[in-house]
């Protein structure tokens, strides 16, 4: 089975959305506009409550999905459809918002850490127009694989290699989304689909990925190549991934799925395959037929 390599790393640029939330955003920055299918993902993680109380007031989507994934903190959640809901810490919600839907997340707190993550994962052509809908699971509902070396795999989307399959449903990208926990110079393997796109954003630590040596590479004499806190690294393709943690040990989202190859139009918070479209989106939002 051919390793993937590490092609590229991005830190993402400091910036703020909704109401004055301040963010990373790593995908969806003039560095790295998207990594098909993924569009977006945003990190948010402060202990100051003037970095996130004004949280997202209510916004329309359509076209793409939106997976929430909370370490800390809570989100309060509510759309014009009269769903409501928690967001707990460890919590994921994975929203469809398809044809549209008007939402809000605003923090269930006023102090303390909030932490987390927002992924927009686009749909295909045939699903865009397809009517909302939400996949949410608490902490406690989400599968968790103990490592034989002491780690642990959270799996949200996806199945590990020891056959642990994460809740989330999704045949349009057949996602893997999994957090993972690695203690030092421990080791991580997993296959992942050719042809899928991956990335691996690590949230503490440093890891090295094994894999065979290409002109984008840079290899640590043991025939690795690094990935240090707070960065994502692109993967190449191929059929899997060797992770191991150095000696402070390491804790990172490993994340991957099919590419949809359609164009990409965007407006705003509306993912679409034409500017007609996307036109058509504003139209049909300022007309209230979300």
């Amino acid at each position: 089975m051919k390793a993937r390599t590490l092609i590229k790393t991005f830190s993402g640029i400091d910036t703020a959305d909704g109401d004055g939330v301040k963010l990373t955003r790593i995908i969806g920055s003039p560095q790295l506009n998207m990594l098909d299918p993924f569009l977006l993902l945003d990190c948010f993680e402060s202990d100051q409550a003037e970095d996130y109380i004004g949280g997202f007031p209510e916004h329309p989507h359509r076209g793409f999905e939106t997976v929430t994934y909370l370490l800390d903190g809570k989100m309060r959640h509510k759309d014009n459809a009269g769903h409501e809901g928690v967001i707990e810490p460890g919590g994921v919600q994975w929203m469809t918002a398809g044809r549209g839907i008007l939402h809000s997340e605003m923090p269930e707190q006023k102090d303390g850490l909030l932490r987390g993550f927002q992924l927009w994962v686009n749909l295909p052509r045939s699903a865009k127009m397809t009517a909302p809908r939400y996949q949410e699971f608490a902490p406690e509902t989400i599968a968790v694989e103990q490592l034989k070396n002491g780690g642990r795999v959270k799996v949200i989307a996806g199945k590990t290699d020891q056959g642990t399959i994460g809740p989330v449903k999704n045949d349009y990208v057949f996602p893997t989304y999994m957090d993972i926990i690695l203690p030092p110079g421990s080791s991580f393997n997993q296959g992942i689909t050719k042809g899928h796109n991956a990335f691996i954003y690590l949230l503490e630590g440093e890891v090295l990925i094994k894999g065979e040596s290409n002109s984008n590479s840079v290899l640590t004499s043991n025939g690795a190549q690094t990935l240090t806190a707070k960065k994502l690294g692109i993967l190449s393709d191929g059929e899997q991934v060797n992770i191991t943690a150095t000696k402070q040990g390491s804790r990172f989202l490993l994340i991957a799925g099919k590419p949809l190859n359609e164009p990409v139009a965007r407006g705003g918070p509306f993912v679409m395959n034409s500017q007609a479209e996307i036109q058509q989106a504003f139209v049909d939002y300022q007309g209230g037929l979300f």
